[in-house]
């Protein structure tokens, strides 16, 4: 099938051929007809298959006809990163070069007076991550009573990223009446549920089963201790024949750290991680487009959706703690039929999150081995906290049976320990404090006792001040009459 075959007007096709497309992905195949007819699409299918352009295409024809008024989108996009959102901006002005339709890209890190000039002129097309439209609908800025269409893409980030309640709310702001295209990489209970609640009578789509890793890329896993990681990840870059690649870490912090040791040992390398201000994030990324950088060290921020045309290399630093995050990492190559080959690097203590790996992928990762780097084997069981690590060493525990015997029975039943060698020293202390003396009621001179003034607020107008204290009866208690020390004086 090509794209004349799907129903597009001549200036999308258009736009298309110049993009050097010609045959629709199996997922543009099944939802641009769907799409053109007004219905609802709940779309599942692995990273990179062409989810964008299976809802950018129809939607500039079904929006060609019509005029967008101030403050009033008549459609909206979310997604749920910034780098979603802006890969989403440019696949709107590419395809739509022949269609005149204005668009406003809504993300955090840009500045709120240009955002809120584009809406004021009127968009067509609102593409925005759901915090930073939420801050504009807050100040008024933003109607979202005339919004025909709305696209959630990648729920399923959306829900990892705690997004959901916020979408929710968006959702809730819409027309009732409205077209919903859903798309998703995975479709775990909750992402049904949302997509339940949101669309009416949807068509679903289905192209390759659930968080599959595409057939393309070449995969292989090398196991070592944590603390040679940094020099396996060395090894492997020399060893293959890397032109681009992305690196990815779990941690933030650990981005930073990975970026500066590449950088010592001569590697060119870049950095892209969450806390980075929006504007440093799009210039690593132009340079690392550009092939002005070959290495970019990021956290899972870049795994889903960006399309970084030939990457060869996808490095996982560390094993994802998901399993489906795994899919989407290697994703990144081995994407339009291309080859890809992506490597991770495993400590033991990662057996656990390997074998989810492998469990959900139906198949064994290729374990490969690296001259001049010591394998080590995975081990399938829970870690223990880091906390209680040098407790359990001074018991003897994480080792065998026998040797922990011996641990004990090296240690004399009669030697005191840690704790109780510094029982005594304590004790000594406690000895040492001069002890205090009670007061008792007849070791008091009650008239010498200094007494502090009765505010007049304190006692009522009639009352005489006779100086006693009211309110004990006959016996003070013995706090009352404690002598206190004051400056410059004796008690």
């Amino acid at each position: 099938m090509q794209f004349s075959d799907l129903g597009l007007s001549p200036d999308v096709l258009s736009a298309v051929a110049d993009k050097g497309y010609a045959k629709p992905t199996p997922i543009q195949e099944q939802a641009i007809p769907v799409v053109l007819m007004g219905r609802d699409v709940l779309g599942c299918a692995q990273t990179g298959t062409g989810k964008t352009a299976s809802f950018v295409l129809p939607m500039l024809d079904i929006l060609s006809a019509g005029r967008a008024r101030a403050r009033m989108p008549r459609s909206l996009i979310l997604e749920p990163t910034r780098e979603l959102a802006t890969q989403v901006a440019q696949s709107f002005e590419e395809y739509g070069k022949n269609v005149k339709l204005s668009m406003a890209l809504l993300i955090g890190g840009e500045s709120f007076t240009d955002q809120e000039k584009a809406l004021e002129r009127g968009v067509d097309v609102l593409i925005a991550t759901p915090g930073r439209l939420l801050d504009l609908f807050e100040r008024g800025r933003i109607i979202l009573a005339d919004t025909k269409i709305l696209v959630i893409d990648e729920a399923d980030r959306m829900l990892d990223m705690g997004f959901i309640p916020d979408v929710e709310r968006i959702v809730s702001l819409l027309p009732k009446i409205r077209q919903t295209l859903f798309f998703s990489a995975t479709m775990p209970p909750e992402i049904r549920r949302l997509a339940d609640a949101f669309l009416s009578n949807p068509k679903e789509i289905t192209v390759a089963p659930p968080a599959s890793p595409a057939e393309t890329v070449t995969q292989g896993l090398v196991v070592v201790e944590a603390d040679r990681k940094r020099d396996t990840l060395r090894r492997l870059i020399r060893h293959e024949d890397v032109k681009n690649a992305i690196i990815f870490c779990n941690r933030k912090r650990d981005v930073d750290i990975l970026w500066k040791s590449l950088k010592r040992h001569g590697f060119d390398a870049v950095a892209l991680h969450g806390d980075m201000p929006q504007s440093a994030r799009t210039e690593t990324l132009a340079k690392f487009k550009a092939g002005e950088a070959r290495l970019l060290v990021a956290s899972d921020v870049a795994a889903r959706g960006l399309d970084i045309q030939g990457l060869s290399h996808v490095f996982n630093f560390d094993v994802p703690i998901h399993a489906e995050d795994y899919v989407h990492r290697i994703g990144r190559t081995g994407r339009a039929g291309r080859p890809g080959r992506a490597f991770t690097i495993a400590a033991p203590e990662d057996g656990r999150f390997v074998q989810a790996i492998e469990q959900l992928i139906q198949k064994t990762i290729p374990r490969i081995e690296l001259e001049g780097v010591e394998q080590a084997e995975l081990v399938f069981e829970e870690r223990r906290r880091r906390r209680g690590g040098r407790k359990e060493a001074q018991r003897g525990e994480g080792k065998p049976r026998a040797e922990r015997k011996e641990h004990r029975e090296a240690v004399p039943e009669s030697a005191p320990t840690q704790t109780e060698a510094a029982r005594p020293k304590r004790r000594e202390r406690r000895q040492e404090r001069p002890a205090e003396s009670p007061v008792r009621m007849e070791n008091v001179d009650i008239d010498n006792v200094r007494r502090l003034p009765v505010r007049p607020s304190q006692r009522h107008e009639d009352e005489p001040d006779d100086g006693r204290v009211v309110g004990f009866g006959d016996h003070t208690p013995a706090f009352l009459v404690r002598p206190v020390r004051v400056a410059g004086g004796r008690g």
